[in-house]
């Protein structure tokens, strides 16, 4: 296993490297490092606004370091809204400034942590930052913030730079820099602008606290062409637009964005088919996959440069369009459509929408071209498609769940989440049902509108969807405090633990009566918990130590994720380590009334007994055909196919996950459950009506 670990260490760290690097001589932002360093010294808040590739990721965080401003002991942080970015981003600067990763230059991620004392510049993703400030308000340990790609408007970076506009009133030494890609800047000003005369900060009158540093990005000219009629199949028509590219155009990679993974498996497959066709002695071509489920280690992939005589074709979500930068890419192909989640508050359910980009994405997806020389985009649909586009996607906070976030702000002490200071302002809908769904897992005091104590703080601090992190708080008391741990860590990993080796139907066959190995009545969640415990208890002896190891070869033979498996060992270990410092140790005994609430039943059932108690409002009955229908009776809902109740019956079941795609609502993380338990859990939620 160290072996394994020592090469997944490498190739998160030390491969991208040589084909990322640029010398920072030729960035655009190399001609402004005075400006930028005299304007982050004079204004509590700076806007930079530039191009993808521009330099702001990598440069300004070096800049700022090597001005000083850590030379006191403290720190700059440098958000990003994707976690792939955090890591790639932090490994390319960390070379740059010829220390190894996780010692000047680190990164912090969920669950994921490669920082040291001597991290002076650490990447972290905006929720990370948002939960540091549960500890540290103030940021104190900064003495810079960096909110990079703000203009993707994630859920989380707005908030963050809702904090930040208090924290700068609060701290005069702190400064922000707000990096974003489009000309939103004069939106960010204004928004950190004093909003009177009374208010003052570093001795600045209105209109004086941020301002604004352009910085022209593309080099290069990227000749933009669109089709003459919309394409029916938007995937065949981008497959064949890569084929006419490779053969008609000159040298140079090509990047393809589609919705999802779905869509992109399709593609690379019908890619690989069509090269079997290409003339002998003609350049090969080598497709790669790039979307945020993707493991890290192949993410990594698309970084490194192609093969003598290999012209690679990325096929990539929105992933690519900012939060990370491919060099080498000459062609790009855009279909036009990204796959949004949209909240529907009434049902409680998410929705995987796929909808036309704005023109602010289409702009963006065309500047990863021509980077390095004259480049082409080649976009799916009419001019006149292009024109009638939304200007900008709607932002995050205006179409998500926004409990996560309700419960965190109430914990920085924002008990007004009206009249907090929003950059876009979200629909009342989704406060009020995000205020409901907290009061009904006992997060939130009805009569105060406070965080309740110790619950709803606690729920707060742990790094888990809230109805999550009620069961986990709850386990102790059904006496299953060891198994929740564990079923935990396993539902952090989205369902990412078995892999699919072929698609032809004996292939199939032969992985359903493996993946039924491990299945048990009782659903997913005991699913989950058989499979962390069967990988530990088939170890090998590790080369390194004494005790033993997981064996990837297990793993293999049962066609599981070893390195999915390998991070919920490490989450489940920080899970643990979390409860224990709110005083919740894993081996504590029951005592009193808990020996009494868990008294005579199985664990199986202490478990499925605990999950009805954070899933209550997640609950519903399976029909005839197969189907289920929401406890209110107001959604039909599928199991998901990876559910074990996709083949088999059950009455009630909490579920774990709500998504709808394609016209059909899914559900998946599936457990059986007795209504009177939910009714036990819940009983001002379900109120049971006498016949």
């Amino acid at each position: 296993m160290a072996e394994e670990e020592e090469e997944e260490q490498d190739l998160a760290q030390g491969s991208i490297i040589p084909s990322l690097y640029k010398p920072a001589s030729l960035l655009p932002i190399a001609r402004l490092k005075d400006q930028l360093l005299y304007t982050i010294e004079t204004y509590p808040v700076t806007i930079v606004v530039g191009e993808t590739g521009s330099g702001k990721t990598t440069q300004i965080p070096r800049f700022l370091y090597d001005a000083g401003w850590t030379s006191d002991g403290s720190s700059i942080a440098v958000t990003q809204p994707r976690r792939i970015a955090a890591t790639s981003v932090a490994a390319r600067v960390a070379e740059e400034m010829g220390c190894k990763l996780g010692q000047e230059v680190g990164y912090s991620i969920r669950f994921e942590d490669v920082t040291s004392a001597a991290t002076r510049v650490k990447f972290l993703t905006d929720g990370l930052l948002l939960r540091e400030m549960l500890v540290d308000p103030l940021l104190k340990r900064y003495s810079v913030v960096m909110v990079d790609e703000a203009h993707e408007r994630s859920l989380s970076s707005d908030v963050l730079l809702g904090l930040l506009k208090k924290v700068v009133r609060r701290r005069g030494d702190l400064r922000v820099v707000v990096a974003s890609a489009t000309l939103d800047a004069e939106r960010f000003k204004a928004f950190f602008e004093p909003e009177g005369e009374e208010e003052r900060v570093c001795g600045r009158g209105r209109g004086e606290v941020a301002c604004v540093v352009g910085i022209e990005g593309r080099v290069w000219p990227v000749e933009v062409q669109f089709l003459r009629e919309a394409a029916e199949d938007y995937v065949e028509r981008a497959v064949e637009t890569v084929m006419e590219i490779h053969a008609s155009e000159g040298p140079g990679d090509i990047l393809v964005f589609l919705t999802g993974r779905e869509e992109i498996e399709t593609a690379i497959d019908m890619i690989a088919d069509r090269m079997v066709d290409l003339e002998p002695g003609r350049q090969r071509l080598q497709p790669l996959p790039l979307y945020a489920g993707l493991p890290t280690d192949q993410q990594m992939y698309v970084f490194e440069e192609a093969g003598e005589d290999t012209r690679k074709v990325i096929v990539s979500t929105n992933i690519a369009e900012a939060s990370v930068t491919i060099d080498g890419i000459v062609y790009v192909v855009d279909s036009g459509f990204v796959k949004l989640r949209v909240y529907d508050p009434t049902l409680g359910i998410e929705r995987l929408n796929v909808c036309p980009v704005s023109r602010a994405s289409a702009i963006q997806r065309a500047g990863r071209a021509g980077r390095t020389r004259p480049g082409k985009c080649f976009r799916l649909y009419t001019e006149s498609t292009f024109n009638a586009l939304e200007a900008a996607t709607t932002p995050e906070i205006q179409r998500s769940n926004l409990a996560p976030m309700a419960l965190q702000l109430m914990n920085l002490g924002i008990q007004n989440l009206v009249r907090f200071d929003y950059l876009s302002p979200p629909p009342s809908t989704l406060l009020i049902r995000a205020m409901d769904l907290l009061g009904s897992l006992g997060a939130v005091d009805a009569t105060t509108a406070r965080l309740t104590k110790p619950l709803g703080t606690r729920m707060a601090e742990l790094p888990l969807p809230p109805m999550l992190a009620k069961c986990l708080l709850n386990a102790p008391s059904f006496g299953c405090l060891s198994e929740m741990l564990t079923i935990a860590a396993m539902m952090t990993l989205n369902g990412n633990v078995f892999i699919s080796h072929s698609s032809t139907s004996t292939s199939k066959a032969q992985e359903e009566k493996i993946r039924r190995r491990f299945a048990v009545t009782q659903g997913d969640a005991v699913t989950l918990y058989n499979i962390y415990t069967s990988f530990h208890s088939h170890s090998s002896p590790s080369s390194s130590s004494s005790t033993n190891s997981p064996s990837p070869q297990w793993c293999r033979e049962n066609n599981l994720n070893f390195k999915s498996l390998i991070k919920a060992t490490s989450v489940r270990k920080q899970l643990r380590n979390h409860l224990s410092r709110l005083g919740i140790e894993e081996n504590a005994g029951l005592s009193g009334p808990e020996v009494v609430r868990a008294g005579g039943m199985g664990v199986v059932e202490r478990v499925q007994r605990c999950l009805a108690s954070g899933f209550f409002a997640q609950a519903a009955r399976m029909q005839s055909d197969g189907t289920f229908r929401t406890a209110g009776g107001g959604a039909t809902l599928w199991p998901h196919p990876t559910s074990i109740f996709f083949h088999r019956k059950a009455d009630w079941v909490v579920y774990g996950e709500i998504l709808e795609t394609r016209g059909k609502v899914y559900i998946r993380d599936l457990t059986a459950v007795e209504m009177e338990w939910l009714v036990e859990s819940a009983p001002e939620y379900y109120k049971v009506t006498q016949k």
